[in-house]
């Protein structure tokens, strides 16, 4: 089961700061979530800032905020990484244009071929994750949601996605088994409870996004192991 370090090391860092995605690293994570939204520099242009909130609405509290290049720098050459773009009605700062995919994907694709494999987009809005799969057919996608209902099962497979990223509390090995009959990965959210941890790692889950990837590894029985580059999310168990 892969450790998913949830905006960084969060556990212990301010949250999708370079900072995080570094001690996430560090810990041995196998790869790490971000959110990525799109705002304004201040000079009647766009930049794409890391940050899980609706945006200050101060320019001063916007400027400060950390790229998404920034950020990339931090997760290193190893990590695999899961950029959620941030785009649901219930958020604040809903576009349905999705202006922010177009920019996301540009600055993946700048990353060259030696990244491509490290990439997973996620996004809670179904409509953007579908963009995502229009736009960049070669990077995989998540459909995230807090349930894995059927319903949800069939959306992500009707879009081409690869994987579904259910909220890990209501989450059963009986949906688990669902999700890899119809050939979609499971990547869970957010769990920091090691008996939990150890509870999903045999229900088969694929992957587990974590404040606490140290806390999790050691759960695991992983944390003496030497980190490892992973060549893919992963696929059904």
């Amino acid at each position: 089961m892969n450790v998913v370090g949830h905006r960084g090391a969060s556990g212990t860092q301010p949250e999708n700061t370079p900072v995080a995605f570094v001690v996430a690293d560090h810990m041995g994570a196998d790869g790490v979530e971000l959110d990525v939204r799109i705002a304004s520099d201040g000079r009647g242009s766009n930049r794409l800032v890391i940050f899980h909130n609706s945006l200050p609405e101060a320019q001063e509290e916007v400027d400060v905020l950390p790229s998404f290049e920034e950020v990339l720098d931090a997760c290193g050459d190893r990590m695999m990484i899961n950029v959620e773009i941030k785009n649901s009605d219930n958020e604040g700062g809903h576009d349905p244009t999705m202006a922010v995919v177009a920019p996301t994907i540009a600055a993946m694709r700048a990353r060259g071929s030696e990244w491509a494999h490290r990439w997973l987009l996620s996004s809670f809005n179904l409509a953007t994750i579908d963009r995502c799969r229009l736009e960049a057919p070669e990077i995989p996608t998540a459909f995230l949601v807090y349930e894995a209902t059927d319903e949800a099962i069939a959306a992500t497979v009707a879009g081409g996605h690869a994987a579904i990223h259910p909220w890990a509390v209501r989450l059963t090995e009986e949906r688990v088994s669902a999700c890899h009959t119809a050939g979609i990965t499971v990547n869970t959210w957010t769990c920091n409870e090691p008996d939990r941890i150890v509870e999903l790692e045999k229900m088969g889950v694929d992957g587990v996004v974590t404040d606490v990837p140290d806390v999790v590894l050691d759960a695991l029985g992983r944390s003496n192991d030497e980190p490892v580059v992973r060549p893919i999310w992963g696929t059904p168990a």
